[in-house]
């Protein structure tokens, strides 16, 4: 399994805000957002590859190896994209390619803003039986990606900040094969399937 964190986005609220570093770099209590992030998944450092995808931002490439390094991180890769994406689910697609991953390969894909302190993969599912699944839990708002299941828990529909349920995405979202999310998207934009002007993997 690959574990996939894209980080090509323009943080344009922070730098708006007034920050002159993407959100991934700031310091939270010692260590930058991104080692947060990264380190949810500290169990998985030795089994699994980490693939980073970036844009070339105040020295991002110099940054995810010193940070890498720092994690104890055994395998992993970036890959960097010379232009602005048309959202999370572009930046992946894009990633995919120009990493060579396998069609056959599993991914699990996780912002780089947020964090799972010591997350488990759930041992209540069997990874070699589904084809794909996210993770939710409960919140107030609107400003979440929302997943609607039917009567035994699958999904039905997803939607990018309109609250078609209670259930609220974590952005942590695996595919059995690298193949299903690729076709997927390549559909939702030959469909022009924006939302607010953006491919969301939600």
């Amino acid at each position: 399994m690959i574990i996939i964190f894209p980080m090509a986005g323009l943080s344009s609220r922070f730098a708006k805000a007034g920050y002159d570093k993407p959100k991934y770099m700031l310091d939270l209590k010692g260590n930058s957002v991104f080692f947060h992030a990264v380190n949810s998944f500290k169990k998985y450092f030795k089994d699994f590859k980490f693939l980073f995808i970036y844009r070339e931002i105040e020295n991002t490439s110099d940054f995810i190896k010193e940070e890498c390094e720092k994690l104890g991180i055994k395998s992993y890769e970036s890959v960097r994209l010379e232009q602005e994406t048309l959202g999370q689910a572009h930046t992946v697609r894009l990633g995919l390619e120009r990493a060579n991953i396998k069609d056959d390969e599993s991914i699990l894909i996780f912002n780089i803003d947020t964090f799972r302190p010591n997350f488990s993969l759930p041992t209540t599912l069997d990874f070699c039986k589904i084809d794909g699944c996210l993770e939710v839990f409960e919140a107030d708002g609107e400003q979440w990606s929302f997943v609607l299941t039917d009567e035994n828990d699958n999904v039905i529909k997803t939607a990018e900040k309109e609250r078609i349920s209670n259930l609220c995405s974590s952005g942590l979202y695996y595919f059995k094969k690298t193949k299903d999310f690729k076709e997927i998207f390549d559909r939702m934009k030959a469909e022009n399937d924006f939302t607010k002007g953006e491919l969301y993997i939600a």
